[in-house]
């Protein structure tokens, strides 16, 4: 089953001289428990594709489906909702609320909808991260990777549609970097966590199962790299 289906994409900014194509008529589906990495250089259109299926921006033509709903036609408060309980961002700078302990930036999806928490839920994730010692510290508190766990924790803590990645390593040396590529790969494994990762870093690419290649704003390459 589709959890992800982009049809037609079209985004354009700017008009007569100034116009540019940001991206051309992409289309492609991500299945549920794929792990699937987009690839390309600066300006190819992976950050504004990033941007439509995030909800964060509209495309200028096309759709966007998770789970089978149109995302594309919601006004900005459904948008955020929905986002909030379907999509798991993970950023390169974290994103974190800097007056938050650990645990409660974790639990911030929870807290904004009201939820009633799951301790048990809740102390499996930071076990499985790392952070049972870093539970009631400040992002201030933590080095870099710990913050990255947390924001992968935040993420996870509504079993999401999907991870949404936006160079989630690009922040870190590369001993945190490969650890945190880990933990993503972990939530795809064994918790069938479907991940779509945005990056420039063909190493990092190749960890996924397949690798969507984009430039000049179009998919010129979509391979499976791993059965």
């Amino acid at each position: 089953m589709a959890v992800l289906e982009v049809k037609n994409l079209s985004k354009t900014y700017g008009e007569g001289e100034t116009r540019v194509e940001a991206l051309k008529s992409v289309s492609f589906s991500v299945e549920r428990g794929e792990f699937v990495a987009i690839i390309g250089a600066s300006g190819s259109g992976k950050s504004t594709l990033m941007n439509q299926i995030g909800g964060i921006d509209k495309p200028t033509s096309g759709s966007v489906r998770i789970e089978d709903r149109e995302i594309t036609g919601m006004d900005e408060d459904e948008l955020a909702i929905f986002r909030r309980r379907n999509i798991g961002m993970i950023y390169q700078f974290y994103n974190l609320i800097p007056t938050l302990t650990t645990e409660e930036n974790i639990m911030l999806p929870w807290l904004l909808d009201g939820k009633k928490e799951n301790r048990k839920k809740l102390s499996e994730l930071l076990d499985a991260l790392g952070l049972k010692e870093r539970a009631s510290h400040l992002p201030g508190e933590m080095s870099g990777g710990q913050q990255q766990r947390v924001s992968i924790g935040r993420a996870l803590i509504n079993e999401p549609a999907f991870i949404l990645a936006d160079e989630p390593t690009g922040n870190l040396d590369s001993r945190m970097g490969a650890e945190i590529m880990d933990i993503l790969k972990y939530s795809n494994q064994k918790l069938n966590q479907t991940i779509l990762l945005i990056t420039h870093d063909e190493k990092i690419a190749l960890q996924a199962d397949r690798i969507i290649t984009m430039r000049d704003g179009e998919i010129v390459g979509d391979e499976v790299i791993k059965a």
